[in-house]
C-alpha cells in the first residue's frame, strides 16, 4: 500500500489542477515526504482522494515522468525517480527529440513538444481507465458522439457556416479525409479531380487509388484562376475541385475572400464540387470557408498533424448541407470508424481548453524558427508567413529546383524540390519547399539556413548554367 501522507494540504486551486498537484508532488519530493523510489497512488486511487478526474492525476505524472521526477514501470506502477534532476519546464516542453548526428530533415513540418506530449500521455492514461467496453466493442454513431462534439467544439475558429456534430466524421489524419470525401462524391465510372498545378501531393494519391484521373488547374498570386476552373473542368468532365486555399501548400499563398467568392461561382457554373484541406493552418481562418460561402457544395478537412501532434492520426472531414449521410457510409463501409479509444482520446485532448493554449506555443516556438530563417534567406525570393511551418523559395536564375534539392541534401539538409507538387506532366517552377523543423536546436537550424545561403550564392559549377 503506498504512503499517502505526502498527499495532506494538497492546495489545487492555483492555476491548472494537473499543474497544481504536478507542484505538490515536485514539493514532497524536495522536502523528502517522497523517496527515492516511493511508489505513488495509482490513478484512479489518488483522483478519488483529491476529488479530481483521472485525467488530472494522469496528466500531473505524465508532466513529471517528462522532467524526470517519476518513473513510470510498465505493470508495477508509478515511482519517484533515482537519481535524475528535473529539467526546468521549458526544456522539458521544447527539448529537441532529433539526433544531432543525422541530416537535417525539412522535408515536413516536426513540431516541438510545448506540453502535448505530457498531455497525451495523460489522456492515454485516461482511456486506459474507462470503461471496459470501450475496449471490447465495435465502434458505432452513438459512441463516437461526444468525440464529434469536441471535433466541433476544436474548429470553432473556422468559418464552416452551420456545422452540427452530424456533419462531421472523425479520420484517421487529413489525408484520410480527403480519400473519404472522394469516395462520397465520386460516383462516375472514371471520374476526374481538379487540383492545383502546384498542390499537395496526397490529392493525387489519393485519387490514384480510387483509379481517379487528376488534372490541374493555373494559379496566380491568389490562388487558383477562376476561369481557368471551368476552361480545365468543361474540357474534363470534373466533379470535384482539390484546394487548399487559407494556407496553400507547398506555396504559402493565401486566397482572399474576393478570389474564393469567383471560385464558387465558376464551380457552380460547371457543378463541380470543392474540397477544402486546412491541415497546414495553425492560427484562426482568415477568411469563410469555401463551406460557408457554398454550404451545400463544398466539403471540409483538417487534423490535428500541423498543430499538436502527427502521430495520433486525428483527422476531421465535415460534409455540405445534406451530404452527411454519403460521408458517413464511406467511413463506416471502409474501416467502421476509428477505434473506440482512439475517439476517446480525441475527446479527451480537443475538449481539454489547455490543448488550444499548447498549439498556440507551437505555433509560437515554430515562429522563432520561421524568422530565424527570413533573417537568413531573406535577400532571395521567399514566400513565407509566421504561422506557416514552412517557406517557398524561388531559386535565382541559372539553378534548377532537383539540383539544387540535392545539393542540399549533400551539405545534411533534406528539403523538397517543386517537381514533388505538380503532376507527372506538369510543369515545375524552380523552386523548393524548406519546411520547419522544431525537433532540432534552434542553432543548428540556423547553421543550415547559412549552408543554404552559400549555396544560393556561390553554386558549385556543375548545377550552374
Amino acid at each position: 500500500m503506498s504512503d499517502t501522507k505526502w498527499i495532506e494540504g494538497a492546495d489545487l486551486t492555483a492555476g491548472p489542477k494537473y499543474r497544481a498537484l504536478a507542484d505538490h508532488i515536485e514539493s514532497a519530493i524536495s522536502t523528502g515526504l517522497l523517496t527515492e523510489g516511493a511508489k505513488l497512488p495509482p490513478v484512479r486511487q489518488l483522483a478519488w482522494t483529491l476529488g479530481i478526474t483521472p485525467g488530472t492525476v494522469a496528466r500531473a505524472y505524465a508532466l513529471l515522468t517528462n522532467a524526470g521526477r517519476l518513473e513510470a514501470v510498465v505493470g508495477r506502477g508509478t515511482f519517484v525517480a533515482s537519481g535524475r534532476p528535473a529539467l526546468p519546464e521549458e526544456e522539458v516542453w521544447a527539448h529537441p527529440t532529433e539526433s544531432p548526428d543525422g541530416p537535417v530533415n525539412l522535408f515536413s513540418p516536426r513540431l516541438p513538444d510545448m506540453g502535448q506530449v505530457a498531455a497525451i500521455r495523460a489522456a492515454m492514461h485516461a482511456v486506459a481507465d474507462g470503461p471496459m467496453n470501450d475496449l471490447l466493442e465495435y465502434p458505432n454513431r452513438e459512441a463516437f458522439e461526444p468525440a464529434r462534439r469536441a471535433a466541433v467544439g476544436w474548429l470553432s475558429d473556422v468559418m464552416l457556416g452551420s456545422i452540427g456534430h452530424k456533419d462531421l466524421v472523425l479520420c484517421h489524419g487529413g489525408q484520410n479525409a480527403v480519400s473519404l470525401v472522394m469516395q462520397a462524391v465520386l460516383r462516375e465510372p472514371r471520374p476526374t479531380v481538379l487540383v492545383e498545378e502546384l498542390s499537395y501531393p496526397g490529392f493525387r494519391r489519393a485519387a490514384e487509388m480510387l483509379r481517379v484521373d487528376v488534372a490541374d488547374v493555373a494559379m496566380d498570386a491568389e490562388g487558383l484562376i477562376p476561369e481557368e476552373i471551368e476552361r480545365v473542368a468543361r474540357r474534363t468532365g470534373a466533379r470535384l475541385l482539390c484546394t487548399s486555399a487559407e494556407m496553400h501548400n507547398p506555396t504559402a499563398l493565401h486566397t482572399p475572400r474576393a478570389r474564393r467568392e469567383a471560385i464558387v461561382a465558376a464551380c457552380r457554373r460547371v457543378d463541380v464540387q470543392i474540397l477544402e484541406d486546412d491541415c497546414y493552418r495553425t492560427a484562426p481562418a482568415r477568411a469563410p470557408s469555401y463551406r460557408a460561402l457554398w454550404p451545400e457544395g463544398a466539403w471540409y478537412v483538417a487534423s490535428i498533424s500541423k498543430t499538436i501532434s502527427p502521430a495520433l492520426r486525428i483527422g476531421f472531414a465535415v460534409a455540405p448541407e445534406g451530404q452527411h449521410a454519403a460521408l458517413r457510409r464511406a467511413a463506416e463501409y471502409g474501416f467502421f470508424g476509428l477505434a473506440r479509444p482512439l475517439a476517446e482520446l480525441a475527446r479527451i485532448v480537443l475538449s481539454d481548453p489547455q490543448t488550444r493554449e499548447t498549439a498556440i506555443r507551437v505555433r509560437s516556438r515554430l515562429a522563432d524558427y520561421v524568422r530565424v530563417a527570413v533573417n537568413t534567406l531573406g535577400g532571395h525570393d521567399l514566400t513565407w508567413r509566421e504561422d506557416v511551418p514552412f517557406l517557398w523559395l524561388r531559386l535565382p536564375r541559372g539553378w534548377r529546383a532537383a539540383e539544387f534539392a540535392r545539393a542540399a541534401e549533400r551539405a545534411g539538409i533534406q528539403i523538397r524540390s517543386a517537381e514533388v507538387f505538380t503532376l507527372r506532366e506538369g510543369r515545375a517552377p524552380h523552386a523548393v519547399r524548406i519546411s520547419i523543423n522544431g525537433q532540432i536546436p534552434l542553432d543548428r537550424f540556423e547553421a543550415a539556413m547559412t549552408a543554404l545561403r552559400e549555396l544560393l550564392d556561390d553554386p558549385p559549377e556543375e548545377i550552374s548554367i
